[in-house]
């Protein structure tokens, strides 16, 4: 367990407003971290400086809104039957778009989401070829 002298709850507040507001990428774990703020260890503490680490190394990422956002919402969503198999839960992951920028979402872990972001590239291709050729 850890003391009152490591600030753990205030780590956790900070990178939730982060993955909520600018940096869905995180959600993931932190929403993970964050179930065991009633009696955290070292191991978690670990998690959270792994978090600021990668935050630390990927400073250039972030959510873009453009000014002349192409109109329309599309939401995506997936789930993992007993993807904790430690507590038997099952856990979902799902992401709002609106102009082609996050506005909601918690993403089941980071594949998912690179898988997304691939997915999202080629149905752009394909609505680019439309334009041009249809």
């Amino acid at each position: 367990m850890l003391g009152p002298e490591v600030p753990y709850m205030s780590a956790i507040g900070a990178l939730m407003y982060l993955a909520n507001c600018t940096r869905p990428d995180i959600a993931f774990a932190t929403n993970l971290l964050a179930r065991y703020s009633s009696s955290p260890t070292r191991r978690h503490w670990n998690g959270i400086k792994h978090i600021f680490r990668y935050l630390q190394g990927t400073i250039e990422f972030g959510l873009y809104y453009s000014r002349n956002p192409e109109v329309g919402l599309v939401g995506f969503a997936d789930a993992g039957y007993l993807s904790d198999p430690h507590k038997a839960r099952s856990q979902t992951g799902y992401v709002f778009t609106y102009g082609g920028t996050a506005i909601s979402g918690v993403p089941k872990n980071k594949l998912w989401l690179q898988r997304l972001q691939i997915m999202r590239k080629s149905l752009l291709s394909m609505k680019h070829v439309e334009s041009v050729y249809g």
